[in-house]
Parts: C-alpha cells; structure tokens; sequence
C-alpha cells in the first residue's frame, strides 16, 4: 500500500491543523467578542437611561438623546411615578410596557427588548433596544475584527507551502543523486548540506552500498577462484579422456576409468562446495527457528559412519547434552558436516574423531560444538589461513578442494556464532569449536 507524497501529506496535515485551529480560535473570537458587544450595548442603554434621569423633563418635550445612542437604534419611554406614559420615541409606536426597574428582556410583536429602566423623584425613564438590532450590530463588529486573521489566511497558506517544499529540498536532491548513478556506482552517498534527519537514512544507504561492495567483492573473488580451481579438474578429466581412448588392453582401460571415475567424483564434490559456499556468503540473517543443536549433531554423525569405517576412523559422539540455538537448520547441519569430513579425511587409518556438544565453561550462555580428531593438526601460525577460500595446506595428502573450512565460517558469522581451532586430546590433532548463543 502507497504512503503517496510526503509534501502532499505534511500539507495535508499542516493546512488542516491550521484550519482545525483557525476555525475554533475564530468561532471562539466571534462568540466572545458577540458577549462583549452585549456587555457594550448594555452599558450604553444603562449610561443613556441616567443621563435622561438628570435632565428636564416636562411632558411631550423632545429628550435630548446622545447622537451615539440614537445610531446603534436606542428608543425611550417616560413614564410619571404614577404610571402615567409622559413620553415616547416617536419613531416606535410599539414599545415594551414598564416592567422591572434595571435590565429585562421582554418580547412585543416587533421581537425581543432589550430594557434599562432608572427611577427619579418624578418619573420613570426606560431606555430599550431590539434584540436583532443589537444583533447585527455586534455581528458587523465581530466580522470587522476577524477580518484581519481572514485576509492572513491566504498568506499563511503559501507560507507553509513554500516552507515544506523548501524543507523537502534536501531529499529531492538526495533522490536526483541516487537516480542519477550508474548501475555499477557503488560509492558512499554524500551527507554535506542534508539535515540531521535525513543523516540516518544516508547512513543506512552507505552501510547498504558497503555491504554491496563487499558482496561483489567476493563473488569477483569467488569467480575468480572458482575459474582456477576448475580449469586444473577439467583438463585432468580431458587428460583421462585421452588416455581411455589410447588404452589398448583391458587392464589399461579399466585402470584408465577407475582414474576418470575419480576425477569426476572430486570434480562433483569440488562443484558441490562451491554452490555450498555460494549459497552462504550472501545470506543475511538465519531463519530463526529453535533448532536442537545435539540431535542435529546425532544424525550428522550416523550419516557419516559408513564414511568412516570405510577409512578406519573411530568416529562418535563423546558427549550431547541437551542445547537449543536459533539458525537454520540445513545450513548448521553442513557446518557439523564439513567440520566431521574433514576431520575424517585428514585422520590417519586408526586414528579418532569425537564430536561433543557442551554448555560453555565461561560463558553459560552459550552453547559450544566441538569436533576433535588426533590427525596430524595444524600449526598455530597456519590457523588463521585455513579458513580462505581454495588454501590448501602444503604437503597435504587427503584429496580436497580448500573450501570446507571456508564453508564453516560462512555459516558461523551468518548465526553470529565464533570459531576457535586448538590442538587435540593429548597435544595431538585439531580440535574445532564453534561457539553458539543459546536459546534456553
């Protein structure tokens, strides 16, 4: 599902946040400025109505009415103490009847009043005002005052507009430079002139480019190798051909496929290895699924026998305690298979191979895989080779391609697992420790 555009939606949200608060803060402005008008109308009918009380008052005379009060529609009425109406706005024929003295609202057939009635020694003056007028009079006025927020509207819409797509700049340019690279650039993208924001995305991409540049690497590397060590299996296999074909005897012919025979299975296992090896360096993380590292470590062991008593090996498992870890099943089960192989190949007829799974001395957390033969071993200085891809030690007899070991690492740093080689049981052979972190 598409997010749709970033600008799209940071003005989506930033314009409708606006209006959301604009909107309220309006109505709220509006209504309290309407409440303010009428504490302001209120005032001015209550000012009028004792200024009349003061002045001169004798029947039918004109009111000297304040011109103010005249414009916002204020009407007068005068009644004698004793009820008598002396005076009334000639412009309103219906006017509400004397009701209370101070503020009321009353209704007459024109609408609602608003009233302020004020007692003298003589006389009653009530000063009222329609309601609509009021009304409309403190709606111009509250319009009046939000008209200035109404005419910065438009303004600060554009200025949020042009924020955000100036804001947006650096990733715009970001994208170009993406775009805008060759398909082989594998080069870290600049963070100059990008916001702190926008750092960790570049951050990430730089570690993706450099995980990239290192994959190639070692798939040029890989073909590479992979291209030298089958051009000498090959032109063997040719060789072989060449002299079946000569072969005049039936004892040479026999002993001519005998030759082949093995040149292909070496050839078949070297090409096994490598796709072995090819399908574990690119991994990323592990499947992660609870796998029991001893019954795993069993069924290598029992589908490696027949091997080993065909060369004479005694090969077991001298301790299995119960250990789980997270990875992938298939993978770890070739990690113990190469280790147990090469072990079984490079141990001299009569020799031991014993393949342990035990809880870390040191660290109880984890889970140690051990393969421990009494073959002839490997130097202390040669250790940290042996694990190349294609490195064969000089003087090695067993036959071998050089990727067994190199296979165990890959799927060692793929579960986040350590491998240490130290000597063997007595000072002699080699003996291989993966360490795994372990899951209960």
């Amino acid at each position: 599902m598409t997010m749709g555009s970033l600008r799209a939606r940071l003005l989506a949200w930033l314009l409708g946040g606006i209006s959301i608060v604009g909107l309220t803060g309006g109505l709220v402005v509006y209504h309290n400025t309407l409440r303010q008008y009428d504490r302001f109308f209120d005032y001015h009918l209550k000012e009028m109505a004792l200024v009349l009380r003061d002045q001169p008052v004798e029947y039918l005379w004109p009111l000297s009415i304040p011109s103010r009060a005249a414009a916002y529609g204020f009407v007068v009425q005068v009644w004698t103490i004793d009820g008598q109406r002396i005076y009334l706005s000639p412009a309103h024929a219906v006017l509400p009847n004397f009701t209370t003295i101070g503020f009321s609202t009353v209704k007459t057939s024109e609408g609602r009043w608003r009233a302020y009635a004020v007692e003298s020694p003589t006389r009653v003056i009530q000063v009222a005002q329609l309601m609509s007028v009021r009304r409309h009079q403190a709606i111009q006025l509250a319009i009046r005052t939000l008209l200035p927020f109404a005419l910065a509207v438009p303004v600060l819409v554009f200025l949020v507009w042009f924020a955000v797509g100036h804001a947006l700049q650096p990733l715009q340019r970001l994208a170009s430079s993406v775009k805008a690279r060759r398909v082989g650039a594998l080069e870290p993208l600049s963070s100059e002139r990008l916001p702190e924001e926008v750092q960790p995305l570049v951050s990430a991409l730089n570690g993706l480019l450099a995980r990239l540049t290192a994959a190639l690497d070692r798939e040029r590397a890989f073909m590479a190798d992979a291209a030298h060590e089958l051009r000498t299996p090959l032109a063997a296999l040719h060789l072989q051909l060449g002299a079946l074909e000569r072969a005049a005897t039936d004892g040479e012919r026999a002993e001519a496929m005998s030759k082949l025979s093995e040149g292909v299975q070496r050839s078949i296992r070297l090409v096994e290895q490598m796709l072995s090896l090819a399908r574990q360096e690119p991994r990323a993380e592990p499947a992660h699924i609870r796998i029991a590292l001893d019954e795993l470590a069993r069924d290598v062991v029992a589908e490696l026998v027949p091997l080993a008593d065909a060369r004479g090996i005694d090969l077991g498992i001298s301790e299995a305690l119960p250990a789980f870890v997270q990875g992938d099943r298939e993978a770890l089960a070739t990690l113990i298979r190469n280790l147990v192989d090469n072990a079984v190949r490079y141990t001299p007829s009569g020799g031991r191979v014993d393949v342990s799974v035990e809880r870390s001395a040191a660290t109880p957390t984890q889970v140690l895989l051990r393969v421990t033969d009494n073959g002839p071993g490997i130097a202390p200085e040669e250790r940290s080779r042996v694990f190349d891809r294609f490195y064969r030690r000089p003087g090695t007899a067993a036959p071998g391609s050089g990727l067994g070991l190199a296979i165990v690492k890959a799927i060692a740093d793929s579960h986040g697992a350590r491998i240490e080689l130290g000597e063997g049981g007595g000072g002699r052979g080699l003996s291989v420790s993966v360490a795994f972190a372990s899951d209960g």
